[in-house]
């Protein structure tokens, strides 16, 4: 692990897991650090109950613990609360949201007679974000 990573994505994702028979839903907390040759690194894994940012607060932590001293962008969702959680950690770190939960929110405020056409252009819009 690097000490310094100009960019770390934070995401949580919503998994269905199996335990005794039973489904439940559980978070699975990645962090992706970009190094300083723009090379991706996996800095972890974490699965809990559900997201919250006193979770992800113990996460950024852990990074903190192993040895990253510095991040310099933290590319996050709108988790209340997450921006002080980085902050405590990393002080100097910029925050920058993830367009995609921007996107998402901002759909909230079209009128619905406009739903169907700003679907399909936010649809055109990740498709062009595709590499390739």
């Amino acid at each position: 692990m690097d000490s310094l990573y100009p960019v770390v994505f934070f995401d949580a994702i919503m998994v269905k897991s199996r335990e005794s028979g039973q489904t439940e839903n559980k978070a699975v907390y990645l962090a992706l650090g970009v190094n300083m040759e723009g090379r991706k690194e996996l800095l972890g894994m974490w699965i809990a109950e559900s997201e919250g940012a006193k979770f992800w607060f113990n996460v950024i932590t852990e990074i903190k613990n192993r040895g990253v001293n510095d991040i310099l962008i933290a590319c996050i969702d709108g988790l209340k609360g997450f921006p002080e959680a980085i902050n405590a950690v990393f002080p100097k770190a910029e925050i920058q949201l993830c367009i995609v939960p921007m996107i998402r929110n901002s759909l909230k405020y079209v009128p619905h007679k406009d739903s169907k056409a700003a679907i399909t252009l936010k649809r055109c819009r990740a498709f062009r974000m595709l590499p390739g």
